[in-house]
């Protein structure tokens, strides 16, 4: 599934392609993928602008001037700009055409991702209970430690919890925890301050060196332009099974924790 760092890649490709940019037509070749496309679509946004596209959490927001496309990655989809000449493909189920001869295209094997759609004034309920953004100001050395009390979940399910922080994938937040020597099966209602603090830097850290790489390859991600994304050269923990620790003497080990992969070092993480 693409992760913050793979959405982050995604806006920012699309930022220098699309903004600008006026919709001439709106298709729609599959209506169906995690909900319905709104039918509305093909009319309310033809000959509109796009005046910005931002991101909450793994949601890219297409912003105009009467509300914004709310597009979602789901396990599979990508999103490419292309020239409009260009034969449509499998899986590309949405497409939106513009003035200069592009095309946005969404594409999605396995349809679980979303295109939504959010009215001025309104906020949809996928992005109203949201936790901060990781990145951000918001998102401080108190942050965690405030959420987690009272917490009896493991640590690893809890910064996965996108209503604590957004963005914090699978991958990401086995990476996060082995950087702050942190075992993902500590309780994170008993996890010190002071862990916190350590944990909240390591996260931050991750996501930026992950965004600054274009994401990861792993789930075959690529960026607007088919360009993969070269964080899983410089993984330290996830998908290393029995490989050796990068820090100790120790082996990788995997785990499942909530139905997900874990990868981390028993020695060196506590």
């Amino acid at each position: 599934m693409p992760e913050l760092p793979e959405v982050e890649t995604t806006r920012r490709g699309l930022e220098a392609l699309i903004t600008d940019k006026e919709i001439i037509s709106v298709h729609v070749y599959i209506k169906k993928l995690r909900w319905e496309i709104p039918t509305h679509l093909q009319r309310s946004l033809k000959n509109q602008t796009i005046i910005k596209i931002s991101r909450r959490g793994k949601y890219l927001l297409i912003e105009f001037k009467h509300g914004k496309l709310v597009m979602h990655l789901g396990m599979s989809g990508s999103i490419s700009v292309v020239p409009s000449y260009e034969p449509i493909k499998k899986h590309e189920h949405f497409e939106l055409k513009f003035n200069n001869s592009t095309s946005l295209r969404f594409n999605d094997p396995r349809r679980f991702g979303s295109i939504l759609w959010q009215e001025n004034g309104e906020q949809l309920k996928v992005l109203r209970n949201l936790g901060p953004e990781p990145l951000s100001y918001e998102f401080d050395n108190n942050s965690l430690y405030n959420s987690s009390i009272g917490k009896s979940k493991n640590i690893k399910t809890f910064i996965m919890d996108s209503s604590i922080v957004v963005g914090v994938g699978n991958i990401y937040a086995s990476e996060s925890l082995f950087l702050a020597g942190i075992s993902p099966k500590r309780i994170a209602g008993k996890t010190s301050k002071n862990r916190y603090k350590i944990l909240t830097k390591s996260i931050k850290k991750i996501l930026t060196d992950a965004i600054n790489n274009a994401g990861t390859t792993l789930n075959d991600f690529s960026d607007v332009d088919g360009n993969p994304g070269y964080f899983s050269q410089v993984l330290s923990v996830y998908n290393r099974e029995d490989m050796p620790c990068i820090r100790c003497n120790g082996k990788i080990k995997r785990i499942i924790q909530s139905q997900r992969a874990t990868y981390y070092c028993p020695l060196c993480q506590h």
